[in-house]
């Protein structure tokens, strides 16, 4: 019961000092340390690495990444996981652009549906998880089929979009001043983060998924709302899904049904090197940001490079990966040696 506790005040409710340093940030401050390092490397090895667009355009080519990886922290702070994010971006993206396009729907109409779909389907899959006790590695495998199989029934051929409203808002660009602009997908992403901190340290459904995370079985005990928070943290993932996927029509301006095919994998890379555990009970939506921009400063990297194939972005992720996973693991070790589960 102790280490659910501890769990739901790692949310942002209390500290367990370690030299000044509450030791549930050590993750997040990794994870910044190792952004602020390749950066660095960056700016020293090629010239006009260090500009301010470039670091935005970390953001405006993630944003659709960034959303479903802030849906899959919560997930994964429950010790879950989901399989099905990128399935359900693709379903979404098909969706939305037979019915612009084929259907004269508006774009609206369409978008609100399409979220509503990818909420209730990813609600489903946590009422099967919770209910039936089902491993949710399976259940998000078949949902990723499912939604996988069903963008392809949609349609098999890429669909473009040409609404008129579509492109004002693809082609929107917000100006930060000095020539800096970010893109109208990259805003909604950091609103998503920033609802995505605020529900998950400011809310009681955010302690609870920690304390989930921590010691489901402790969690009931401690009276909290466990069922009906793991079905909601897969029906958020969900809408996250959708939500990506709206903005991946934003930057594709097209729907096709391989859209963001191995998507998933590349949200759980991000959640995990922004430093949350695969254990569940420890992370922070704000270091799942920090993991996606890595993964985009990756691909810069190699691009400024030029002479590096661009399987080198898989190769350095997955290495990184691998590394976290172990730091994870000591991490773990270390907390349990110095008492804070007790």
């Amino acid at each position: 019961m102790n280490r659910a506790r501890d769990a739901a005040v790692g949310s942002g409710f209390g500290a367990w000092p370690l030299h000044g340093i509450d030791p549930k940030f050590l993750p997040l401050l990794v994870t910044v340390a190792l952004f602020v390092a390749m950066a660095g490397a960056g700016g020293v090895l090629y010239p006009g690495f260090l500009s301010p667009q470039v670091f935005l355009n970390l953001l405006i080519d993630n944003a659709f990444l960034c959303i479903a990886a802030v849906g899959l922290t919560f997930v994964i702070l429950t010790g879950g996981i989901d399989l099905s994010v990128g399935a359900v971006i693709a379903f979404t993206t098909v969706l939305l652009a037979s019915l612009v396009e084929h259907g004269g729907w508006h774009p609206l109409a369409a978008i609100a549906l399409a979220l509503a779909l990818g909420t209730a389907f990813g609600a489903g899959m946590g009422a099967l998880i919770e209910r039936f006790r089902l491993q949710p590695f399976v259940v998000t495998l078949a949902g990723m089929f499912l939604a996988r199989g069903a963008s392809t029934l949609i349609s098999v051929d890429s669909i473009g979009i040409t609404h008129p409203l579509y492109t004002q808002i693809a082609y929107l660009r917000i100006p930060l001043g000095g020539g800096t602009a970010l893109s109208a997908g990259a805003v909604i992403a950091l609103l998503t983060v920033a609802a995505g901190i605020a529900l998950a340290h400011c809310s009681r459904f955010g302690r609870t998924v920690y304390a989930i995370g921590g010691n489901a079985q402790s969690a009931v005990l401690m009276g909290l709302p466990v069922a009906s928070t793991l079905v909601r943290v897969y029906a958020l993932s969900g809408f996250c899904a959708a939500l990506a996927g709206v903005v991946c029509t934003f930057y594709m301006l097209s729907g096709y049904s391989l859209h963001a095919l191995g998507l998933e994998l590349d949200a759980i890379a991000a959640v995990v090197i922004g430093g949350t555990l695969l254990a569940g009970g420890t992370g922070y939506v704000a270091g799942t940001l920090v993991g996606v921009l890595i993964l985009g400063l990756i691909q810069t990297l190699i691009v400024f490079e030029g002479t590096l194939s661009s399987w080198w972005t898989r190769i350095a992720i997955g290495v990184l990966l691998f590394v976290f996973c172990l730091l994870q693991r000591l991490f773990e070790r270390s907390r349990m040696k110095r008492g804070t589960f007790r």
